[in-house]
């Protein structure tokens, strides 16, 4: 079932991808000759139109090939004259510019699709009950019990578990005027949360403030209003999206391990391992990814959208296209960066099932 979740995971996300560049060409009047989900020999496929829609035997990406599509120079096509009008290579820039950066965009249109309906069905979140309290923290010497309930931290409404862990995290060494019910009771006191230091998502050092509590484990659920899912559904994807260039960037710059970098069968695994957790869990992971692989594809690579996308830009800027050896040279160190990338990824996803260590 794990590898079921992933092959619908990942057959989803390549199919929303390619079909933005396939309706956009179709929109502007490109003729598109196939429509493949996967690479290599064809497995199952019909015609229809000028169209073959097929699926082929490597499930590990997909593509669309317009007529006059080639990647250098050196392999145009010959196209009838009659045909020239359909054929990519004969579009303006523009046109060809919006089909190509059509298939990144489609992925992050779907990410804020998938959270709105998430959101508008309702996401469980922690109620701001004490579960432990830990011994000798400030929390045990103000007095707080497994049970009680926060609901306001300086006189603000608390109904999250998160909302009340981002007002202590910011507060090391400053005391909080908590209100909490016990029961039928509610009861005022004052509290100043310990300086710790503690790892962030990058794994930089950050100092927070912790009183010493764990949550109940209680949940409620929170769904949103049409207009309210809408809105939050785009500022999610967008918050998303700037995560994952920080992450690159932070690689790049080595904050962020290199082993954290995982590939195809981490992504079999979570998948799996978000499924499991119920379906909104599987929603919501696939939306990031679906994230991830949009912004990924925009990245100035060549033989990736963004690559694709400073090519067309250079043309326009110099009113001719890139010459054929600086297009292929460019083409091939492309590939050997996604070669070696998915290479590493892979080696990653190995040692972690040899070495039993979770999933981030």
């Amino acid at each position: 079932m794990t590898l079921f979740y992933a092959i619908v995971l990942l057959g989803i996300l390549i199919f929303v991808h390619e079909l933005g560049h396939f309706l956009f060409a179709k929109l502007l009047g490109v003729k598109v000759l196939k429509f493949s989900l996967g690479f290599g020999p064809k497995v199952v496929g019909m015609t229809r139109g000028d169209t073959e829609y097929c699926i082929s035997a490597v499930p590990l990406g997909g593509y669309v090939k317009m007529l006059g599509q080639s990647d250098a120079p050196s392999e145009e096509e010959e196209i009838p004259e009659a045909e020239k009008d359909r054929a990519y290579s004969f579009q303006p820039v523009w046109k060809r510019f919006l089909i190509v950066l059509s298939g990144p965009v489609f992925n992050l249109i779907f990410a804020a699709m998938v959270f709105f309906f998430v959101f508008v069905n309702g996401v469980p979140f922690l109620l701001p009950e004490v579960g432990e309290v830990t011994a000798g923290s400030p929390a045990l010497k103000q007095g707080l019990v497994k049970g009680d309930s926060v609901i306001e931290i300086n006189g603000e409404k608390i109904s999250r578990w998160d909302d009340m862990t981002s007002i202590i995290h910011r507060s090391p060494g400053i005391e909080v005027s908590l209100r909490i019910r016990r029961g039928s009771e509610v009861i005022d006191i004052r509290i100043t949360p310990e300086k710790k230091v503690l790892k962030d998502i990058f794994g930089q050092d950050k100092e927070v403030g912790l009183i010493g509590i764990t949550p109940s484990g209680k949940t409620a659920v929170k769904r949103e209003g049409i207009s309210g899912a809408l809105v939050i559904s785009i500022q999610r994807t967008w918050d998303i999206s700037i995560l994952t260039l920080v992450s690159i960037a932070k690689m790049i710059q080595r904050v962020i391990p290199a082993d954290s970098i995982g590939g195809p069968i981490m992504i079999v695994q979570m998948a799996g391992q978000q499924a499991s957790q119920g379906p909104m869990s599987f929603f919501t992971f696939m939306a990031v990814i679906s994230i991830n692989l949009g912004v990924l594809n925009l990245l100035p690579v060549p033989v990736l959208d963004g690559g694709h996308l400073v090519f067309l830009l250079i043309e326009r800027i110099r009113n001719k296209p890139l010459g054929e050896k600086v297009i292929m040279m460019a083409q091939r160190v492309g590939i050997a960066l996604l070669v070696t990338l998915m290479v590493f990824a892979l080696y990653n996803d190995i040692g972690r099932l040899i070495s039993g260590k979770t999933l981030p």
